[in-house]
Parts: C-alpha cells; structure tokens; sequence
C-alpha cells in the first residue's frame, strides 16, 4: 500500500519526475535532512505580519500550455490552486501583483540564452500574456521581467515599500528558478510565505529540493489551506 511521499505529483512533466523507486526514500531522507537543520537552529517560521501582499509568479500562457515546451508543462493544479488563493486575496483587499517575461525580439542574444533553446520568436508574444483563468483585473499589476527574480531590475521593492508591505505571498512557478530567486531577494525584507500547493514546476526532484531550501532559509513553506484562512480572517 503507497503512501503519500510515494505518489508522483499531480504537475510537472512526467519524464522529468523521480522514478517511483526513489521518490519515498528521497523524501524520507529530506525530511530526516529538514529536522537536522532544525536541530542545528535553522527554519524558524517568521510568520504573517501585518499587511500581506501576494504574487502570482510567471502563470502566464508560456508555461502554462503543456504544448509548449520546454517552458510550457502541466502545472493545471498550481493555476486551480492559486485561484482559490487570489479569490481570498481579493476577499481580503491585500494587493496583488503578477509577473511574466519581459519579452522583446529586438534583445541581443546574451551567454544564458545558450543554457536551453526557449523556441520562442516574435510571432509567440502573446503566450507572454497571463493565463486567462487568473481573472486578473485592472488594479492588479503586471510586472514584466527580464530575470527569474520579481524584484531584478523591476520597481517591485518599490511598490511594495510604498503600500506598507511586510509580508509576501509568493506563489506560480517554477519553484526553482523564479520562486526561488524572489524569495531569495525578498526575504532579508520582507516575511515570505509559499503555500505548498500553489507553486511547482516541470521537475519533480528540483520542485522538491528548491521548497525544502526556501522553507529552511528564506520563508515559511505552509499548506495552502492555511494560507486562504489567515487571509480569510484578516480585518
């Protein structure tokens, strides 16, 4: 009989996942991992604050058509999940952002562009534009970027430092490229939450690797559920 840690996660690419062979005594081992950090004084939890603020990370059309590769992959339940989360942000009136690349045809190659053939040219722009199941509406701001984290070369710090903000709510993907890096530049500042369920991405054994770090040294890495109820209860 599986259990849980067993069972392959419901996005990503499926010849991108653990073999099923590996998948229970790799999460047994990060988990042994995880509490050793604990014991050594690593992965408080640093908590809500005051004035949350939530951003959808990169959910738009490029990654989210599974037809698209090599960015696009299934992450279906990583857009359900961060609807239900944007619906009690917006319950809540907390400010909201999302981001997508900054795509420009006219940019000169640089020496990333050799790390992996993105496939993409001029006539592709619009899969720049945001999943439409997001629903985003007019007060809610695009951040366009030219890097994986939210906050390189973009106002994001600004906006944020501006509005009172203490706390954010990262969610979208991919968990270990551009969640990582804006929880990384956001978390000497700013309190981070991931819920769990609302990020991802195309490679299982990176998803799980990149949320272990984050929880242990950048923010709280909490379930969903948890998430939606403290912004359900906030004045």
């Amino acid at each position: 009989m599986s259990s849980a840690q067993d069972e392959a996660p419901p996005f990503g690419s499926p010849e991108l996942r653990l073999p099923d062979e590996l998948r229970g005594p790799l999460k047994a081992h990060m988990e042994n991992l995880r509490q050793r950090y604990i014991d050594m004084g690593w992965a408080g939890r640093g908590g809500f604050g005051k004035k949350p603020a939530l951003i959808v990370i990169d959910l738009a059309l490029w990654w989210t058509k599974p037809d698209k590769p090599p960015m696009g992959s299934h992450i279906d339940p990583i857009v359900h999940s961060t609807c239900d989360l944007l619906k009690a942000a917006r319950s809540a009136q907390i400010p909201i952002f999302f981001t997508t690349y900054d795509y420009d045809p006219a940019d000169p190659p640089t020496p990333h562009n050799n790390k992996c053939e993105s496939n993409i040219g001029p006539e592709d722009a619009g899969l720049m534009e945001l999943d439409p199941r997001l629903g985003r509406r007019d007060n809610e701001r695009i951040i366009k970027k030219k890097y994986a984290s939210a906050f390189n070369s973009t106002n994001l710090y600004h906006n944020l430092t501006t509005l009172g903000i203490d706390t954010l709510i990262v969610t979208g993907v991919s968990t270990s490229h551009c969640i990582y890096a804006t929880s990384r530049d956001a978390a000497h500042t700013f309190r981070v939450v991931v819920p769990r369920q609302a990020v991802g991405e195309r490679c299982e054994l990176l998803h799980e690797v990149n949320l272990l770090d984050i929880d242990i040294d950048l923010g709280d890495v909490m379930d969903l559920d948890e998430v939606v109820k403290h912004l359900e209860a906030l004045p």
